[in-house]
C-alpha cells in the first residue's frame, strides 16, 4: 500500500513539475527585419504545430528541452533548443537567413533579320511565268509570294534558339540548399569529416530519389535522422 502511494505522488509531483515548465511561447519570426509570414514552426519534441501569422508572430505550447523548428520556403531551416530562459522570455525573436537565390538558366534571344540575299537564278524562279494570262486585277510578272514566304520562314527558323533544359537537381544538392550547415555536427552528431561519406551514404538509397520528386523539408529530416541510425549501426559494425 505504502509503495502504490509513494508511486501515485511521484507520478503527480512529476506531472506537476512538467505542467510548471510548460509555456505557450510567443515570438517572432524575421528575416532581416522583414517578418515571413506562413512560416511552420514545429515542436518536433511535443509533435505539435503552428504558423506564423501576417506579422510574423506565432504561439506554441513548450518545454524546456523542447526542439522547435521553424521553416519557411527561400529560407535555412532555423532550431531552438527550448531553454528556462526562454521559457520566461515573453517575446522570442527567431531570425532566418535567406537562401542564395539560384536562377533557373535564361537565355535572351536577340533576333536580327538579315537581309535575304537571292541570286539571280533564284529571282528567276520566284517570278511568275510569262505565260501567264493576265487581266483585270493581276500583275504581269509579279512576285510569287507563297514562294518568298517559304524563303523568309526558313530564313527565320535558323535564327530561332532553343533553350537549354535546365539541369536536374541532385541529392547533395538538395540537401546542401536545405539543410543547415551545422545540422550535421549539432543535430546528427557527425564528425566533419563523415559528411561527405553519410551523404555519398544516403545518396546510394532508392529512397533519395524519391525525395527529388517530391521535395519536403519534413520527409528529408526524416530520412537523414533515420539514415544516420543505419549509419551508425554500420559504423559500429565495422569497427568490431
Amino acid at each position: 500500500m505504502k509503495v502504490k502511494l509513494l508511486t501515485t505522488i511521484s507520478f503527480f509531483t512529476y506531472q506537476l513539475s512538467i505542467s510548471q515548465t510548460e509555456k505557450l511561447l510567443h515570438g517572432k519570426v524575421v528575416s532581416q527585419n522583414n517578418i515571413i509570414k506562413g512560416a511552420d514552426v514545429i515542436n518536433k519534441t511535443a509533435k505539435t504545430s503552428t504558423t506564423t501569422n501576417d506579422l510574423g508572430a506565432f504561439s506554441i505550447s513548450a518545454n524546456v528541452k523542447d526542439s522547435l523548428f521553424f521553416i519557411s520556403n527561400d529560407y535555412f531551416i532555423s532550431k531552438l533548443k527550448v531553454t528556462s530562459q526562454n521559457i520566461e522570455t515573453s517575446d522570442l525573436v527567431i531570425n532566418m537567413i535567406l537562401k542564395p537565390e539560384e536562377l533557373n538558366e535564361v537565355v535572351v534571344s536577340n533576333i536580327k533579320f538579315k537581309p535575304i540575299q537571292l541570286t539571280a537564278n533564284e529571282i528567276e524562279e520566284i517570278k511568275l511565268s510569262s505565260g501567264r494570262p493576265t487581266g483585270f486585277g493581276t500583275i504581269q510578272n509579279g512576285m510569287d509570294f507563297v514562294y518568298i514566304g517559304k524563303k523568309l520562314y526558313a530564313l527565320l527558323s535558323k535564327e530561332k534558339q532553343i533553350k537549354p533544359k535546365s539541369p536536374e537537381i541532385d541529392f547533395k544538392k538538395l540537401i546542401g540548399i536545405s539543410v543547415p550547415l551545422d545540422f550535421f555536427t549539432k543535430e546528427l552528431n557527425l564528425k566533419p569529416e563523415e559528411k561527405e561519406l553519410f551523404l555519398e551514404f544516403c545518396d546510394a538509397d532508392p529512397r533519395s530519389k524519391t525525395l527529388l520528386d517530391h521535395s519536403n523539408i519534413l520527409t528529408t529530416m526524416d530520412f537523414l535522422y533515420a539514415k544516420n541510425d543505419e549509419f551508425k549501426k554500420l559504423k559500429t559494425k565495422n569497427s568490431n
